[in-house]
């Protein structure tokens, strides 16, 4: 991009990059226009304020791309929880004591949390979580559970924990499993998530595990957001429903992926 005389002009060919792009990042368009970051938020604040574009964490979006609305930890977990609770059953029977486990932050691992805890049998398990509300919820479980949150920058919306900070442990640590959650699973675009601070610290857990399991209900299926976070072929197995549509886990399973599929049963034994 050549270098702006003007603040219209340049902002011309910011708009222009953002729509050619479909996302840019703030860095990479500093560096394109030749002039500071703080320049180039000031123009994109410009240009959304002209309705031209969405600005996002870390970038920008041509306007009316941005169309998923991120739910808060609590509305998520309201929704189809018997579903989110076959599922993280599902889940905890992979967990085997003395393993270390990357707990990713959601609704549906934070039922994963719920589940582990009434499995009185697993003993000396290490749990490494970014979601204060899935600390919390493994809480009962200690002393046979230790507990250890990332730390980092707190988002009140998921409860989590995000960068600064929050990778830096992530960095030094090698898990035996990871379960993770995700807004988008896509055969072909993979796993992806509608917020960029979260969708990166989940890339660092799928490459500090030596598995990873995803846990998604079946809305989650098909769907593509802006956050990517892994290939289906980073994955070992996918755990979501069995109102997932038949040609959608078709699809994955034709990657080479362990596709498990629930249905929602009788949780009243557990207090569910």
């Amino acid at each position: 991009m050549p270098v702006a005389d003007s603040a219209p002009a340049r902002r011309e060919r910011l708009a222009s990059e953002v729509s050619r792009r479909g996302f840019a990042r703030v860095v990479d368009l500093a560096r394109l226009s030749r002039v500071s970051e703080v320049t180039v938020r000031t123009d994109l604040a410009a240009l959304e304020a002209e309705g031209r574009l969405t600005r996002v964490h870390g970038g920008a979006m041509p306007r009316g791309l941005v169309t998923a609305r991120e739910a808060s930890l609590e509305q998520s977990t309201a929704r189809a929880s018997r579903l989110k609770r076959s599922i993280a059953l599902e889940a905890a029977s992979r967990i085997h004591s003395g393993e270390s486990v990357l707990l990713d932050v959601g609704s549906t691992t934070l039922a994963v949390a719920h589940a582990l805890v009434d499995r009185r049998e697993v003993t000396e398990l290490v749990v490494i979580t970014n979601g204060l509300a899935i600390a919390l919820a493994l809480e009962p479980a200690i002393p046979r559970f230790t507990v250890v949150v990332t730390g980092g920058t707190l988002r009140s919306l998921q409860h989590s924990l995000v960068n600064p900070l929050a990778t830096s442990l992530l960095d030094e640590v090698r898990a035996d499993v990871a379960i993770l959650g995700a807004t988008g699973v896509h055969a072909e675009h993979g796993v992806t998530n509608v917020n960029l601070p979260e969708a990166e610290v989940k890339r660092r857990m799928v490459a500090a595990a030596t598995r990873r399991i995803l846990v998604a209900d079946s809305s989650k299926l098909g769907q593509v957001h802006l956050g990517r976070v892994a290939t289906i072929q980073q994955l070992d197995e996918l755990i979501t429903d069995a109102d997932a549509e038949p040609a959608q886990l078709a699809a994955l399973r034709s990657r080479d992926l362990i596709v498990t599929a629930v249905a929602a049963g009788s949780l009243a034994s557990l207090g569910w």
